[in-house]
């Protein structure tokens, strides 16, 4: 995986604490050695090819570790190119033996010499660079005195100047010796672009790059590029991964300066940005400043799926690697946690977007996979919903083998995993028998076996059942007993269902019926006087519509559209409109009736009264008012005798000495008066003899035809 060589900052502008590198005059490569030890580098590039590894002949040089550093090879003051400086150190490695003289050593460290040399160890060091699109391989030629010869330690080192590579690429070393004694050794690093160091004006290929700064605007984020007008650049967002090519997520060619704003819930780890002039060969600067944001790691895992591959495969679909395990649950239909089944199926290391096999013989819905990070529970999908069903009342049965055959069995509830037979009051305990029978029997399936263990699951049904049957059998018994309790006393019983019988049927005749108020707004008083007696009918219960409690909807529909309409309602639902007659009601009925068909004179806007003799004459007239309509009028106010003989055709009351009928037409025909009914009688007159007596107490008149004859 790729080291990077430092840590970037959320901010992607130019940092102070940017790394400042080291100046290399000319094109030359050279080599160096630490002190006491010879080195030489060959001329040219050589071939790159390691070998074999042969067993060493004595004490060799080997190289031990890689170190790397960054400098700028520069041609001219303002014309450099990114370096990478390679330290190999060396070590003694292979048998040792003290040499007889410096002769015998120096010819042991080098056994194909064709002349003497110093007492001294020789190598050959290869040194391999890849960066695309460059492929170079060195030879580094190093002496070391035996003096300085210590069996396993390290000698020293050579440092090789220098790999010319491109901004923001990544780069592979290797090294070894020639002939190879070990594996060879390998490094692979990120190379930072433009704003991680001071080489904007050393760099040709920075100076037109965008700069890109990254702020946060609230619950967004603002990706502010930074370039000069009319300047063309490209912008890609891509998620970055662990092995692989990145995701591109989104590309554009913009015309700068830009502001584009990312929203707080499309941020996760890998995502990055990349940035470059539209330009021929032009450097790209990346950067992936949300790798340690909690939202971005947050959002990772909302974004992540768990998928079902047929027959028993998932996967787990993510836009970035995730540190995380899966493990199989089986989760109870009665609801709990899922219990985890390890032991005895193990964890598994999760892979984003690869596939994984389940160690299982046959799927069950029941079966669930947890995804976890760091020991939190992150994900978990029952996988077999869909094409199993919903979860089964199955009991999960977990099988153990011993040395010699030895075979013992535990089943798994919400408290554990209960052994079997047991004593515990759990419900696998009391069944344990049968469930062992029924294992036994055939009648378990076995989801999983690996030689040490399995899992059955063992169908619950039947004893759910059983259990049910007697939840019913005791209803029927407590049934049985009532009914013979009231065949002991029928006749207590009899009465009571009389009464529940007149009650139910009173009650039907009146609740629900809708019933129509119509009167003529003599004025305030008579009003509140109608108002009391429709508050009091709604406590029957009728459903009740007078125009006093619809003065909006009267006005916005006109006095005649809108009694027209309640009209039509209440007699399709078979209600009753009830008359109220009053002086200023008789005057009005005697003018219609004296002057039929002709234009009436004007009345208040919101008087129903005037505009309903339209619809109500002719129903009277036709002989259809009976069963429809009921006169009444208030005692002290007006007689029945003074309303006009042609709305007598009704039955007309007067209130409250004859609520009781007038109560009994409301509720219809054929509806019987039981003590209920006179309660009601009871409950309306108190509502409505406060109002009269306040409309006649003394140094108040009466109205000129309150005693009037026909």
């Amino acid at each position: 995986m790729p080291v990077s060589w430092f840590l970037l900052s959320l901010a992607l502008g130019r940092s102070p604490g940017a790394l400042s590198l080291e100046r290399l005059e000319g094109s030359q490569d050279t080599a160096r050695c630490s002190p006491g030890l010879s080195c030489h580098l060959w001329g040219g590039d050589v071939f790159c090819l390691p070998g074999s590894i042969v067993p060493a002949p004595g004490p060799v040089l080997v190289p031990t570790r890689l170190q790397t550093e960054l400098v700028l090879r520069c041609h001219q003051e303002t014309d450099c190119d990114l370096c990478v400086r390679v330290a190999v150190h060396l070590a003694v490695h292979g048998p040792w033996e003290e040499p007889e003289d410096a002769e015998t050593f120096g010819g042991a460290a080098d056994p194909e010499a064709g002349e003497p040399r110093n007492a001294s160890l020789q190598a050959q060091v290869v040194l391999s660079f890849q960066a695309y699109p460059t492929a170079r391989c060195v030879l580094l030629e190093v002496r070391v005195p035996a003096v300085l010869v210590r069996p396993g330690q390290s000698v020293g080192s050579v440092v090789f100047d220098c790999f010319e590579a491109a901004l923001g690429s990544e780069v592979r070393l290797w090294s070894y010796t020639q002939p190879r004694y070990q594996k060879e050794l390998n490094l692979t690093q990120q190379l930072p672009d433009c704003r991680g160091l001071e080489v904007r004006d050393s760099i040709q290929s920075c100076w037109a790059l965008p700069w890109l700064n990254v702020s946060a605007d609230g619950d967004d984020v603002q990706l502010v590029v930074d370039v000069s007008e009319e300047q063309r650049f490209g912008l890609s967002l891509y998620w970055n991964q662990a092995s692989g090519p990145p995701k591109h997520w989104w590309q554009r060619n913009l015309t700068g300066p830009q502001t584009i704003t990312l929203n707080h819930t499309d941020l996760v780890p890998c995502l990055c940005i990349q940035v470059w002039p539209l330009e021929p060969d032009s450097v790209r600067t990346s950067v992936c400043p949300f790798r340690e944001d909690p939202r971005a790691h947050r959002n990772l895992w909302r974004a992540a799926r768990l998928r079902l591959l047929p027959p028993r495969g998932w996967r787990l679909d993510a836009p970035c690697p995730l540190p995380a395990e899966a493990a199989l649950c089986w989760q109870a239909p009665a609801g709990g946690p899922c219990q985890p089944l390890v032991p005895p199926l193990a964890r598994e290391n999760v892979t984003v977007d690869e596939a994984h096999d389940l160690p299982l013989l046959k799927g069950h819905p029941n079966l669930c996979v947890q995804v976890s990070s760091w020991e939190k529970l992150e994900l978990q999908e029952c996988l077999w919903a869909d094409s199993l069903g919903p979860l089964k009342d199955d009991m999960l049965l977990v099988e153990t083998r011993g040395p010699q055959e030895n075979r013992s069995f535990c089943a798994l509830e919400l408290s554990g995993c209960t052994p079997l037979p047991s004593r515990a009051s759990t419900r696998a305990a009391r069944l344990g028998e049968q469930l062992l029978q029924d294992l036994q029997s055939g009648q378990c399936v076995q989801l999983w076996n690996d030689g040490v263990g399995a899992l059955w699951a063992c169908p619950m049904d039947k004893y759910t059942h059983q259990r049910w049957a007697l939840v019913w059998l005791a209803c029927l018994l407590c049934a049985a007993a009532l009914l013979l309790l009231l065949l002991f006393n029928k006749e207590h019983v009899k009465g009571w269902l009389r009464l529940l019988k007149e009650d139910v049927r009173s009650g039907a005749a009146a609740r629900g019926r809708r019933a129509l108020l119509l009167y003529s707004a003599d004025d305030a008083g008579f009003e509140r006087l109608v108002g009391a007696l429709a508050s009091a009918l709604c406590q029957l219960p009728l459903r009740v519509a007078v125009d006093l409690w619809n003065r909006r909807e009267l006005s916005a529909q006109g006095p005649l559209a809108w009694f027209h309409a309640q009209r039509r309602q209440t007699l399709q639902e078979g209600g009753v409109v009830v008359l109220l007659f009053s002086p200023g009601a008789v005057a009005l009925c005697r003018e219609w009736l004296q002057d039929w068909g002709a234009v009436p004179a004007a009345h208040a806007p919101h008087d129903a009264f005037a505009a309903s003799l339209n619809c109500v004459l002719p129903d009277f007239l036709q002989g259809r008012a009976p069963g429809r309509y009921v006169g009444a009028c208030f005692d002290g106010l007006l007689q029945p005798g003074a309303v006009p003989a042609l709305f007598r055709a009704v039955p007309v009351f007067s209130l409250p000495s004859q609520l009781p009928d007038f109560l009994a037409a409301l509720q219809g025909p054929g509806a019987p008066r039981t003590g209920r009914h006179a309660e009601r009688v009871e409950r309306v007159s108190r509502a409505l003899q406060p109002v009269l007596d306040s409309r006649f107490r003394p140094g108040r008149g009466v109205g000129p035809e309150a005693g009037g004859g026909t």
